[in-house]
């Protein structure tokens, strides 16, 4: 059984640095898939950050390309996350997720609330 568990802080200062970390157990990240963060804004719907494929490339949404960092670290089976520059708009829980490359996640972490505010 697959088990994704994200980590990181709850509370961003505007204009600092979100970074948040997932740990996967029960299956490695360099299998064939997509290792996702999704996150769901209060109030509204989900929406796709980025992934990191098993081969080490990424993909980012061309929305938040200019400030997302997705980077791996497979000693440890964790991927981990990095939003520049946040804004109250990014708050949101945040989740990260096994993909396969289309609209499909079959394994997902129970999410992070993070709150930017000074």
């Amino acid at each position: 059984q697959v088990q994704l568990q994200e980590s990181g802080p709850g509370l961003v200062k505007p204009s600092q640095t979100l970074s948040l970390t997932c740990t996967v157990s029960g299956g490695s990240i360099t299998t064939n898939y997509y290792w996702s963060w999704i996150r769901q804004p209060p109030g509204r719907g989900l929406e796709w950050i980025g992934y990191i494929h098993y081969s080490g490339s990424t993909y980012y949404s061309p929305s938040l390309k200019s400030r997302t960092s997705i980077s791996r670290d497979t000693s440890k089976n964790q991927f981990t996350l990095q939003l520049s520059s946040v804004t109250p708009e990014d708050t949101a829980a945040y989740y990260c997720a096994r993909g396969d490359g289309g609209s499909k996640y079959d394994y997902w972490g129970q999410g992070t609330q993070v709150t930017v505010s000074s």
